[in-house]
């Protein structure tokens, strides 16, 4: 019987160091405002690595130590002008390099291990082949960041970084990058808005963040035209109405393209529980995702998937979806259960409601169409 893992956990105690600032939500402290610890704190995700460890999980996972991202790999997206501005901003701390992302005393660094550590998990998974797929649990997160400025705590990006790696590096042609981040992946989509080689699908809620990002009717330009499929949906969507989107417009954009890789953001801010969003995914619901977009990757990409953590602002859920994802990703099944789907009873996260198909179904008409 073999013993080798399929499925490896990235992350770095260095993660949980980074400081994004004190402010109020994701607004600076002052004024009205009083300080408070900001949304994206650390002991979310190291709530995560502890869930995996005291369920047992993770030691059923391998783990591949991040290594920083070399200067010409954040060249691959980033200019030179933003690179050296987090450089020179994180040896004193406490500026903002963007719009809300803010680089603390030591960010440079981390922020490196943290798209090193997504570069890693696709060397592992695309160029070794030692492992299936990988969840890795980056901090900061990237996809809000653009060429020339972090934006939304994100500093680098680490799906673009890491795609361009895999593309420039490794020889992969075609890559889905799938976001199901509450927020739309504005930073992504930027990147590969004119590019055929990087299908770019991102479902998020409608009228959210970045303002005017995300619409329906942005499917890119040139040759990328018909590459970039969003999915903007109605606020108080949940697993029944995410599905739907699967069935209807995921899968098959993603079953067209056929992905030689795929790398999800997987924000997990789209729960019932988040204070920045208004959606209402259970962990059931991430699983779903998790289990669909592993079956697109065994089908077309040999099994190559690596998750990225991008969102998740519930300190008290993000760990339980994180572990219901990383559990699909392995295969493993533990003891441990969603704790609060009791108090989900009679919201209607599991329903879809007429108003939320004709949603998905025009979106569907939209894609088809473009």
């Amino acid at each position: 019987m073999s013993n080798k893992k399929s499925t490896a956990f990235i992350w770095d105690e260095s993660y949980f160091l980074h400081d994004a600032g004190d402010g109020t939500l994701y607004e600076p402290a002052g004024g009205y405002l009083g300080a408070d610890c900001p949304v994206e704190k650390p002991e979310i995700k190291r709530g995560v690595k502890n869930l995996l460890e005291r369920s047992g999980l993770l030691g059923k996972l391998a783990h591949i130590p991040p290594v920083p991202a070399a200067r010409e790999q954040l060249e691959y997206y980033h200019t030179a002008r933003h690179i050296e501005a987090v450089k020179r901003m994180s040896i004193k701390g406490g500026e903002d390099c963007g719009d809300s992302a803010i680089v603390g005393q030591g960010s440079y660094e981390i922020a490196l291990l943290s798209a090193g550590g997504a570069i890693e998990a696709v060397r592992a998974v695309v160029g070794s082949g030692e492992i299936d797929n990988a969840f890795v649990l980056t901090r900061p997160p990237g996809h809000h960041a653009q060429a020339d400025g972090g934006m939304g705590y994100c500093i680098f990006n680490n799906a673009v970084i890491t795609a361009k790696f895999a593309q420039k590096e490794l020889g992969v042609k075609k890559v889905l990058i799938l976001d199901w981040d509450v927020h739309h992946g504005n930073g992504t989509e930027d990147a590969f808005y004119e590019d055929d080689s990087v299908l770019f699908i991102s479902l998020h809620q409608d009228g959210l963040e970045p303002a005017g990002r995300g619409k329906m009717e942005d499917v890119g330009v040139g040759k990328g035209k018909g590459f970039t499929v969003n999915i903007p949906l109605q606020a108080g969507s949940g697993d029944a109405v995410y599905r739907y989107a699967f069935e209807q417009v995921v899968l098959p954009a993603a079953e067209r393209f056929e992905p030689e890789l795929v790398l999800v953001s997987a924000g997990q801010d789209g729960s019932i529980f988040d204070p920045l969003g208004r959606m209402m995914l259970s962990c059931e619901g991430y699983r779903y995702m998790t289990r669909a977009v592993k079956e697109v990757a065994g089908k077309y990409a040999q099994k190559r998937l690596v998750v990225l953590h991008e969102g998740g602002y519930s300190e008290a859920y993000v760990p339980f979806c994180a572990h219901a994802i990383v559990e699909e990703l392995s295969g493993v099944v533990t003891d441990v259960m969603d704790p609060f789907i009791y108090a989900m009873a009679g919201t209607g996260y599991d329903e879809l409601l007429p108003h939320q198909k004709n949603k998905v179904d025009e979106i569907r008409r939209y894609w088809l169409g473009s």
